[in-house]
């Protein structure tokens, strides 16, 4: 909102004379961007956002549409930024977990749980991250997101493994392939559910019971 600053007087300032609106102040660099990336985000926790236009989201933030571009070259850079912004929150905790935890079984639970809370927190990314919100978009961003789930399973299937292999499995490998591709499929399932439910149906409800069921300790 923009600042009314009063006009400077020595005394008292006529009636008739207005206060004159203090300049808009210009972000700082690289503010504009997160604020973009924001309200992005924001707008995609309203119902019927799955596509949303450069001219709603500048509309928005009261810019021009050039005013956008000269952050980001598309649109669907805005989104590539959502992206990275997903990526770095949740596999910075999913690496803390793997170094301080030291039991295998534990750490799939935890990378679930982290997953399912970011999403809790930030439902608008949640429509990045089960492709709602990339249909119309450029490819790249759907195969992109993909990868990302790619990562985590991957992370589950090491970490099962050691869990197979200090439960004496005889197909370590085998079981935390199988097991890590169907924790994969609920936090999937999750997501959507979520996103579909228009937010309403928690990625956590009942987590740990779920867990208790689909994680052998």
């Amino acid at each position: 909102m923009t600042d009314i600053t009063p006009t400077p007087e020595d005394s008292v300032v006529a009636p008739a004379v207005e206060a004159e609106p203090a300049p808009r102040k210009r972000p700082k660099p690289g503010e504009r961007r997160v604020q973009i990336l924001q309200t992005l985000a924001a707008m995609l926790e309203q119902p019927g956002a799955e596509r949303i236009t450069t001219a709603a989201l500048a509309g928005r933030l009261e810019v021009s549409e050039a005013a956008l571009y000269r952050h980001f070259a598309s649109k669907a850079q805005m989104f590539e930024g959502l992206i990275e912004f997903i990526e770095q929150s949740v596999f910075t905790l999913v690496n803390q977990i793997t170094e301080r935890e030291g039991s295998g079984a534990s750490q799939a639970r935890q990378i679930l749980t982290v997953v399912l809370q970011f999403s809790e927190k930030n439902p608008g990314m949640t429509r990045v991250m089960v492709g709602d919100a990339l249909v119309f978009e450029n490819e790249r961003l759907v195969t992109r997101m993909n990868q990302f789930f790619d990562r985590i399973e991957s992370q589950l299937r090491q970490s099962l493994r050691v869990a197979a292999e200090s439960a004496g499995s005889g197909t370590p490998t085998v079981d935390a392939n199988a097991q890590a591709s169907v924790l994969t499929g609920f936090v999937v399932g999750r997501l959507q559910r979520y996103a579909r439910s228009g937010f309403k149906r928690s990625p956590v409800e009942h987590l740990d019971a779920a867990l208790n069921l689909l994680v052998r300790p």
